[in-house]
């Protein structure tokens, strides 16, 4: 994967529909780009001794649900650094392999970044810059920044946390420093593919959006999600990748609302062609279904990836806010110019964090090398009752490793 030089993205918003509100709008079709035209990422053209640029060859993305550090994530990360600072990288190595084989590699960062030790759990998160650090080290090339927890700390906590993944060299999206750069996606180039990935959250719990920096975190909108699709589109996107932190937390079946926003954003096209060509979900804390919609694949919530022992609504330790998924999904190339990325091959890997050893844990790998054991063959069939619920095996969806 290589990182292309951000474009702006264009900021039109008609129509809300925040998920904490009411349900999407329709779907619009073919009525052309309603953004204005945008510099895209920079190419640079073959030298006569490089010869013709090599012919598309398709690429693999993967994505990952929530980066959540409790205070007990802090603590395993300080124990795994030797008392001293935070190393959160032991803690992520059991997805590894899978992460860093693929081309592209997205997660999310529910979290902002707290400062000289200045780090806390739930419910006002301040996690430490370190995890920055394991996730690129891991092999993560961008992260979606837009959650319910984005203005914990204010804007200030939003400038730490994209100042820290810049310094560790991850691209993100969803939240921003300044007006330019909420205008922007994360630009991306795997496999001959221009890739742009543009990020909202429903809200940002009780914290409102100051008022002069109302551009500091992408809202949910149909509209706009749309519009900012089409103008990444014109910018050079070949595929545009939307995460959305939206949906029922511990609510295994998407809701109505992700329902009916998924059904229109994927029936959004321009010129026959769809505007955008995935959707990856977070939010909920529990594995939720894969689906085919209107020919896109919408995961619509890939559950927990870190954090600690979970409590839902009843107050009660949840082993499903532990479970969560690798999404995999490898893209072919157009059969003809100006045609669509075609994902041939659509894969779940279930993963789980083993609260007690402080680790992910890459399930189907595990229990092959080393046997059954019933927690986690627990954990691996509850995750994939969820992500095949809604008829996704018959569209060709399979468990990977």
């Amino acid at each position: 994967m290589t990182r292309a030089r951000p474009a702006p993205r264009a900021t039109a918003a008609l129509c809300a529909v925040l998920l904490a509100g009411a349900a999407g709008c329709a779907g619009q079709q073919d009525t052309g780009p309603s953004a204005s035209p945008r510099k895209g990422p920079a190419r640079t053209a073959p030298s006569e001794a490089a010869g013709a640029p090599a012919a598309p060859r398709g690429f693999t993305l993967v994505a990952t649900g929530d980066v959540l550090p409790h205070a007990s994530i802090i603590q395993q990360a300080q124990l795994d650094a030797g008392g001293t600072g935070y190393d959160f990288r032991p803690m992520l190595a059991g997805v590894g392999p899978v992460v860093s084989r693929a081309d592209i590699a997205l997660c999310h960062m529910e979290t902002v970044y707290g400062e000289n030790g200045n780090y806390s759990g739930y419910p006002s998160f301040k996690s430490p810059p370190e995890i920055a650090t394991a996730l690129a080290g891991v092999g993560y090339d961008s992260c979606s920044t837009a959650s319910n927890h984005t203005l914990d700390d204010g804007v200030a906590g939003v400038r730490r946390t994209l100042d820290a993944l810049d310094r560790a060299g991850v691209e993100h999206a969803g939240s921003a420093r300044t007006p330019q750069e909420a205008e922007e996606p994360a630009w991306l180039t795997a496999g001959g593919a221009t890739v742009a990935q543009l990020a909202y959250t429903y809200g940002t719990n009780a914290e409102p959006l100051p008022e002069e920096e109302s551009w500091a975190v992408d809202l949910i909108d149909e509209q706009r999600i749309i519009d900012d699709a089409r103008a990444a589109r014109s910018a050079g996107a070949d595929v545009v990748v939307v995460s959305l932190h939206w949906g029922t937390e511990w609510q295994t079946d998407p809701d109505q609302q992700q329902l009916d926003l998924g059904r229109s954003l994927t029936a959004s096209t321009t010129g026959g062609r769809p505007d955008i060509d995935l959707i990856l979900g977070t939010h909920a804390h529990v594995p939720q279904a894969y689906e085919k919609v209107n020919g896109t694949w919408v995961v619509y919530g890939m559950g927990d990836q870190i954090a600690g022992d979970m409590i839902n609504n009843d107050g009660a330790q949840d082993p499903r806010g532990n479970q969560g998924t690798i999404a995999r999904f490898s893209f072919a190339p157009p059969a003809t110019t100006g045609g669509r990325w075609e994902v041939t091959k659509a894969e779940y890997i279930p993963q789980w964090m083993d609260t007690g050893a402080g680790r992910v844990v890459n399930l189907p790998e595990v229990l092959r090398r080393e046997g059954p054991r019933g927690d986690r063959l627990e954990a691996q069939a509850a995750i994939t009752s969820a992500v095949l619920s809604r008829g996704a095996a018959q569209d060709g969806l399979t468990m990977g490793r």
